[in-house]
């Protein structure tokens, strides 16, 4: 016999958290491993109770829900946090995913979408209800299509215009990619013209806006 999945609840709502307390108590496969109406309380219980499943709110007092997911993941990895709450926005959405949640489904949802959830989630699985679930593909699919900054840059120019973000002279710049100085001040140009700007140090500021620059000058 499968043993039943063990859920901790973390929310604040007393009726909302009776009620699916009561559920998970008295469903089948589901057992209640305890309840906190704190992100701290919630932290805490997961460290002692080790639940397979976290059913999260993320408005709470004192630490939020995003905060208290984060936390539970890195101190307590066999539990899947399950975010069910009213914040339906991108924003909360995406935070609780980058904080380790499995799943996000709304308070409207319906005992069965939630039990299904639980059973999902403890399962491996990771599960949105709703339009959730096509909005968070949108989103991906969106950053996915979008170009790497510089990308009518040549693999070689990249690599000048890195070192140039680094602040390498051409000389530097020559020496550590073993080209001759002509070579990396025609780079330079080519670089100069490709980001439309007309010295260097804008080339630089781009570079560095980028997030280019930062590697060790070794």
């Amino acid at each position: 016999m499968t043993a039943p999945i063990r859920v901790l609840i973390a929310d604040d709502h007393p009726l909302f958290c009776d009620g699916l307390a009561t559920l998970l108590a008295g469903g089948p496969g589901t057992d209640l491993a305890g309840a906190a109406t704190t992100g701290t309380e919630a932290v805490e219980l997961a460290r002692e109770t080790k639940p397979d499943v976290v059913v999260m709110d993320l408005h709470m007092p004192g630490m939020n829900g995003i905060e208290a997911t984060r936390r539970i993941v890195a101190e307590c990895p066999h539990a899947a946090v399950l975010v069910l709450t009213m914040f339906e926005d991108d924003g909360s959405v995406l935070s609780a995913l980058r904080a380790g949640a499995r799943g996000y489904l709304l308070k409207g949802a319906s005992a069965e979408q939630i039990r299904c959830a639980i059973q999902a989630v403890a399962g491996g699985e990771i599960i949105f209800g709703g339009q959730l679930a096509a909005r968070i593909v949108a989103c991906f699919t969106n950053a996915a299509a979008s170009p790497p900054p510089f990308s009518q840059l040549t693999g070689r120019e990249h690599q000048v215009l890195e070192l140039l973000a680094q602040g390498r002279a051409n000389s530097a710049i020559a020496t550590r990619l073993s080209l001759s100085p002509k070579t990396v001040r025609n780079h330079v140009s080519n670089i100069l013209a490709k980001l439309q700007v007309t010295d260097r140090a804008q080339a630089i500021i781009q570079a560095r806006d980028a997030g280019m620059g930062q590697t060790s000058r070794t």
